[in-house]
């Protein structure tokens, strides 16, 4: 059983495992089993070039930002369980307990965090009811987000970036993932405001 699956390996669901993988020294994380699906090849930082991006060197290529970021969480916060080459198909159950189905697996979790774009090809069977168009993208483009509040799609489901219905800039999509783990980490402390931070003081 997960506590969080984090379904997208793009820039909001990293960004939102580099967040809760950085809290794991507090106390009500400590013993928090967290997940994230690594599935990329349709990440739209496959063919993306970044020069007006905060803390990115100009000129580097998404495609090689996704294998940095997967490589950042793996040394930098072991303990979270990156899930390669699955894609997810399907989610049955609800807060506290869903079922997460993949190509290959069963996965059960007691939180879900959806941050896989915002594609019209979106098919998770389980939470196609909440498609509606994206509020912020051009008509013609016909891109699509899920139902929420505040990221908050269904108790125990968010969705982050683009999905969640933010414009496809990767500040603003890592800025949602971020988001949504610190709403993670206030439930988990018993809803006291919380944050992550590293200090080299």
């Amino acid at each position: 059983m997960f506590d969080v699956l984090i379904i997208g390996g793009g820039v909001s669901g990293m960004s939102c495992a580099l967040v809760l993988g950085s809290a794991k020294n507090k106390s009500f994380v400590s013993t928090k089993n967290i997940g994230i699906f690594t599935h990329q090849k349709s990440s739209s930082l496959q063919e993306a070039l970044f020069n007006n991006a905060y803390g990115i060197a100009p000129n580097t290529l998404g495609a090689d930002l996704l294998t940095q970021s997967t490589h950042h969480l793996a040394t930098t916060y072991p303990h979270i369980t990156q899930i390669p080459d699955e894609k997810v198909l399907k989610i049955e159950g609800k807060f506290p307990e869903f079922k997460v189905f993949t190509t290959k697996n069963l996965y059960t979790t007691k939180t879900i965090v959806v941050g896989i774009g915002s594609a019209n090809t979106f098919a998770i069977e389980g939470l196609l009811s909440f498609i509606e168009p994206h509020q912020k993208s051009l008509p013609e483009k016909q891109r699509i987000q899920l139902k929420n509040t505040d990221h908050l799609v269904a108790q125990g489901i968010y969705a982050i970036g683009t999905l969640a219905g933010w414009r496809s800039q990767l500040a603003v999509a890592a800025g949602s993932g971020a988001a949504v783990a610190t709403d993670i980490l206030t439930l988990w402390n018993n809803g006291i405001q919380t944050h992550a931070h590293d200090s080299n003081r």
